[in-house]
């Protein structure tokens, strides 16, 4: 059975834009692996769109996973790439993503950034939260990358702040500004970037060839079977485990809190549960959050006074799993499964992880 990858893109009336998306597609096909067939989508604009595409690549397989050729979080990926699929797995966007940051870095230096100049991270904007927080860590990303003038993030619409309103805040601080353009392709955004009026301005990421490494990263993970957590994490003991349906349940709920108390409502934060399971010393490693709590492409825990959160990635970042565990005992090297911790009530599941964490910490 042939499998499907449906890149979707946003469409543009720009036929540069649309040449850039193309040439990207090749890319693709050309590091496909066997088996695996890329088709072309677009969730605006122009076709072929993305509802149609679903529909022809049912009529052949089953094995179907939509990609967004997206930069960020979004209403499309929410929302429009949602209800195409009819329940298809849907990837998160492509960014935040180190490799996205890597190219960045390299087209701000290409474009001629002194050390000390603020780079602009010039983002098209979304009325989603959940868009603003994956620009800020792209930012982070940028710095890590080795970008080192400060990092500023700006849209061309919907959020705050506007591209020019924080290039003319650079400049009046006295800092030579450059607008990096983190769009994917020539079109009505990169022309908002150009005329931001920063001392640089750096070319959209375009058709580079490093990202068919997150491309090919999402689609797998989405891809992925996620019949049982048991999958991914097996109990030592039993082979048994929890589904991801039910440890969903019981640290799931957006806009609130990770771990929500049955008796009053109120919860946890996933800033609290990460600090919980948080492994000392170690660093993440193959099992990943996102794959245990169903949350692509948003906030996990999005703080109602201000809209923003911590995204699932972020999340994932802190939690340890080595050895295909979730939390490692330190004295020993072996660890916890997620079956184990999950229990069968959230009240449990905190309480689990805050006995794990005092335990690691008094190991360490």
């Amino acid at each position: 059975m042939t499998a499907v990858l449906i890149a979707c893109a946003h469409g543009t009336r720009f036929e540069e834009g649309r040449v850039v998306v193309r040439e990207l597609l090749e890319v693709l096909r050309s590091t496909a692996p066997a088996g695996v067939e890329v088709l072309e989508a677009y969730v605006d604009v122009h076709g072929p769109y993305v509802s149609d595409v679903v529909a022809v690549a049912r009529e052949r397989t089953d094995d179907i996973v939509i990609v967004p050729l997206l930069l960020s979080t979004g209403y499309h990926t929410e929302v429009d790439l949602v209800e195409a699929a009819g329940g298809l797995p849907v990837a998160p966007a492509l960014g935040p993503h180190p490799v996205l940051a890597e190219i960045l870095a390299d087209r701000v230096r290409a474009a001629g950034a002194a050390p000390d100049d603020t780079v602009v991270l010039a983002a098209a904007g979304s009325t989603r939260p959940g868009a603003v927080v994956d620009v800020e860590r792209m930012a982070e990303l940028m710095a890590d990358a080795g970008v080192t003038g400060p990092v500023v993030t700006a849209y061309a619409a919907a959020s705050d702040p506007r591209i020019p309103d924080a290039v003319a805040t650079a400049r009046a601080d006295g800092r030579r500004t450059v607008a990096a353009s983190y769009v994917l392709a020539p079109g009505h955004f990169s022309r908002v970037i150009e005329k931001a009026d920063a001392d640089l301005t750096t070319a959209p990421i375009g058709a580079d060839p490093r990202l068919a490494t997150v491309v090919w990263e999402r689609w797998a993970a989405a891809r992925r079977p996620q019949a049982s957590v048991a999958e991914v994490v097996p109990a030592p003991s039993t082979g048994s485990g929890t589904s991801v349906a039910e440890v969903a349940e019981l640290v799931e709920a957006p806009g609130r809190a990770s771990v929500p108390d049955p008796s009053t409502g109120s919860g946890t934060s996933v800033a609290e549960v990460a600090e919980l399971v948080e492994a000392s010393g170690h660093p993440s490693a193959s099992v990943e959050v996102a794959e245990l709590v169903e949350a692509p492409g948003r906030a996990l825990v999005a703080d109602p006074s201000t809209g923003s959160g911590t995204s699932v990635a972020e999340v994932a970042e802190l939690v340890e799993a080595p050895g295909r565990a979730l939390v490692a005992d330190p004295s020993t090297g072996s660890g916890t499964s997620v079956a184990e911790v999950a229990g069968s009530s959230s009240r449990g599941l905190l309480a689990g992880l805050r006995d794990l964490f005092s335990r690691a910490r008094r190991r360490a």
